[in-house]
């Protein structure tokens, strides 16, 4: 669903009043409707990237509390690492897999083996590199101590 579209200019005035005057007596309300709203606007362009968001939320929500559980600073340092291979790797999969194929393939090439690369052909998230930095912005705040993990997991995916 595109910002300048029909759906769009119909389905913001909804969601807004709706999260407003429908679910205004209930915080948790207010939040399991922002939380199906913004998945139902993610999933608009592509319902296959909607595992990944989950995915990618939920590991980091899971490995913030698995951070602040424990003062070991090495079990601490390994979730973060846990956090920024796993984000990072989804990031580079679906930015650079087709880039890397093909600089590979081009490689072989040029010194005279035959390159038929099966390349996977992957369509880039819509805001992927947004949402992948802003969960793992979350997860190095934890680890920094800066922040206090939110316990409610309808509370982190609302926000």
């Amino acid at each position: 669903m595109l910002f300048n579209s029909f759906e769009f200019l119909v389905f913001l005035p909804l969601v807004f009043l709706g999260y407003w005057y429908v679910f205004d007596r209930s915080l948790r309300a207010q939040n399991l409707f922002i939380i199906a709203a913004s998945y139902v606007f993610y999933g608009w362009w592509d319902p296959r990237y909607l595992i990944l968001l989950f995915v990618s939320s939920f590991s980091d929500y899971l490995l913030a509390l698995l951070i602040d559980r424990t003062d070991d600073p090495r079990r601490r340092k390994q979730g973060l690492l846990l956090s920024i291979v796993f984000n990072l790797g989804v990031l580079c999969t679906f930015k650079y897999f087709g880039f890397f194929v093909d600089s590979f393939a081009a490689l072989l090439e040029a010194f005279g083996l035959r390159a038929n690369p099966t390349s996977l052909k992957l369509l880039l998230p819509v805001g992927i590199s947004f949402y992948t930095f802003q969960s793992l912005g979350y997860t190095i705040e934890v680890y920094r101590r800066d922040f206090k993990p939110v316990r409610d997991p309808l509370a982190y995916l609302a926000f």
